[in-house]
């Protein structure tokens, strides 16, 4: 692999540097994750957009290990939901534990999930665990690592695009890859509704920890 020289976007002093740090955390500070969306529609030049910004994100061996499947056919964005709604009816019912319940109540969510068939897109994000090369399989490295980057670019993409997005994860998942048609080298890792947000739309009144609780010295 050849190497070429790296180009800086800009070379700040301090102050600038200081003041763009405090105002990309500001700026990031006001994401919310939106239930409620519009059906006001999305340009699909946009998403492609999102998904290539967020596809610029680091990844083991820069093996790149992800896939963007984007829906926007109506039919199949209700498939999606009735499969989603089923699982997560019977995780409400069954697999989720007391205190997991509990910790949910405050969030106001539930087992139904009317966002997957109003956001305008649903962004299904695959994680590849191999990669087939003349019938022989050769490893991706640090796959949930590479692709948790690749999401966490995307929702800040969105953020910055004005629009609002959600982390789903209606477990199992393994719906997606039959209801997609995925191959057996893709495994489903978040399922995203993107859009406006409804003109009503509320969040919780959450408040994020304080610098003291996340950062460390040393």
């Amino acid at each position: 692999m050849a190497f070429i020289p790296y180009r800086p976007t800009f070379v700040p002093n301090d102050a600038t540097l200081l003041e763009r740090s405090r105002a990309y955390y500001l700026f990031l500070t006001t994401r919310r994750s939106v239930r409620d969306f519009s059906e006001r529609p999305v340009p699909r030049e946009v998403i492609e957009a999102l998904v290539m910004a967020a596809s610029t994100a680091p990844s083991g061996a820069h093996k790149q290990p992800w896939t963007f499947c984007v829906v926007g056919n109506p039919d199949l964005k209700r498939q999606i939901r009735e499969a989603a709604e089923a699982e997560e009816y019977r995780s409400y019912t069954r697999r989720m534990s007391a205190e997991w319940l509990e910790d949910l109540a405050p969030l106001g969510t539930d087992w139904r999930k009317p966002f997957l068939e109003t956001a305008p897109w649903l962004i299904i994000v695959f994680r590849r665990i191999y990669e087939t090369d003349s019938d022989r399989k050769r490893p991706n490295y640090y796959v949930m690592e590479s692709v948790g980057l690749a999401a966490g670019f995307l929702l800040t993409a969105v953020h910055n695009a004005g629009l609002v997005a959600l982390t789903h994860t209606p477990s199992p998942m393994d719906f997606l890859t039959k209801l997609l048609n995925r191959p057996a080298n893709e495994k489903p890792f978040l399922l995203i509704p993107i859009g406006y947000p409804a003109d009503d739309a509320t969040v919780p009144d959450i408040h994020r920890k304080e610098t003291d609780d996340v950062l460390v010295w040393y």
